[in-house]
């Protein structure tokens, strides 16, 4: 989520910590990861596919922000 956006579960992981002995957190953000695998061979056009789909449907801009890291899988 964006800085900006309210995040009670990374509260309550900070919270936690902080219990368990970690005074040095500051805080924490709780997100989601996505994995997608791709029939495509060319990076460039896996970059491009894989930021549009993170802008038409993965992420909800308003309230999030998003990366994403490639890999090449095996078949």
């Amino acid at each position: 989520m964006k800085p900006v956006v309210n995040d009670p579960q990374g509260l309550v992981v900070a919270d936690a910590l902080h219990t368990l002995g970690y005074p040095e957190v500051r805080g924490a953000r709780v997100g989601k990861y996505i994995e997608v695998q791709l029939d495509l061979v060319d990076e460039a056009a896996a970059r491009a596919r894989v930021d549009e789909m993170c802008r038409r449907l993965l992420c909800n801009g308003v309230i999030e922000d998003y990366s994403y890291t490639l890999r090449r899988g095996v078949r």
